[in-house]
């Protein structure tokens, strides 16, 4: 019995049904709840390092246990099976991104079936999330992102621009192209690239574009999986700071570019917060046996814990009714030296 138990185990793990991240224990009187954290990210996407800490820091703050779980290739259809997973072992709130609708809906039905709490974070719309019966969602506006990014853009005078898509299965991608594109008045398909997360196949395939289509004016990353190698792209074609460029999401590289001015923005979708919030949004339902979102953000607003942490990380969340919006927050030259200390850790 336990050899077959053992070679079960192997087959999921090599097939990436079975995950097995980092957990994070409690003390006192919450000590026995447990949530989770659900990611679509690989294991190779470091800009979710950053939600990993974040909720190891709201599981210490409210004594809970905490889970991350991702599928390690980025596979979907794994994530899907780590949900329904999730509805199994019953822990006492899931939180997970929407990264496809379609593909989540059915096993986080499962979660919502047996009364587990959700909260929705990340990629997805808040009319997704309610479909899927969340508590609220956390996040980024996507598509108003890209377009205040293509706005500044066109305040530049561009009028042309590749969007660097390294992840173009999920939509929240595809919102953040469409905006940029919308701003500066052109179609956002002919300017997008599918390139995935291979530093090289990116660097190479911008380089293309860049050498097919030379009177290009900016570029538009899609965070580090795509900016970092387009950045080395530029520098080797001699465009370093000579087109305009910008990016979502922080990195070391990413804060690196702007300060030497080969980056001219990065947006910052404070995903300290969509980490955190989460994990604080789904004790909170608990412990007062509710799902009224605007209940939870009264609470979280008044948690001293929480404010504790906003103000040591220079976090500002913008709550709305039902739903928190962590971004879009602008890293400049200007500002770049208050959010530098923190990048890729808590910002």
């Amino acid at each position: 019995m336990h050899v077959r138990k053992l070679s079960l185990w192997l087959a999921a793990l090599l097939t990436g049904a079975v995950v097995l991240p980092a957990a994070w224990a409690a003390d006192g009187p919450r000590a026995n709840q447990r949530y989770v954290l659900i990611s679509h990210a690989p294991d190779s996407d470091s800009w979710w390092n950053t939600i990993k800490n974040s909720i190891k820091q709201a599981g210490e703050d409210f004594g809970v246990q905490v889970d991350y779980r991702n599928p390690p290739n980025g596979d979907l259809a794994d994530m899907a099976r780590l949900i329904e997973q999730a509805a199994a072992r019953n822990y006492n709130g899931v939180a997970f991104d929407i990264a496809d609708y379609d593909v989540l809906s059915k096993p986080a039905k499962r979660v919502t079936a047996k009364g587990i709490p959700v909260v929705t974070l990340n990629s997805g719309t808040l009319e997704e999330s309610g479909k899927l019966g969340a508590i609220m969602h956390i996040g980024q506006p996507e598509y108003d992102a890209g377009k205040a990014a293509g706005e500044r853009a066109k305040a530049a005078g561009v009028n042309s621009f590749l969007c660097v898509n390294h992840y173009a299965t999920n939509v929240a991608s595809l919102q953040r192209c469409k905006g940029f594109a919308d701003a500066i008045g052109v179609d956002f398909k002919k300017s997008m690239i599918d390139t995935g997360v291979d530093p090289t196949v990116v660097s190479s395939k911008v380089s293309a574009y860049l050498r097919n289509n030379p009177k290009t004016q900016a570029v538009l990353a899609l965070g580090p999986n795509s900016a970092e190698p387009t950045i080395q792209a530029l520098e080797k074609m001699g465009l370093a700071g000579k087109i305009y460029f910008g990016s979502f999401d922080l990195s070391p590289s990413i804060i690196d570019a702007i300060k030497k001015g080969e980056m001219n923005f990065a947006i910052d979708q404070q995903p300290y917060l969509q980490g955190y919030m989460s994990i604080a949004a789904l004790v909170i339902a608990n412990d007062d046996k509710t799902k009224d979102p605007a209940t939870i953000i009264a609470k979280l607003k008044a948690n001293p814990k929480f404010q504790a942490r906003l103000k040591e990380y220079g976090l500002a969340p913008v709550y709305q009714k039902d739903s928190v919006s962590s971004g879009p927050a602008f890293v400049t030259k200007d500002n770049v030296g208050t959010v530098e200390k923190y990048a890729g850790q808590y910002r």
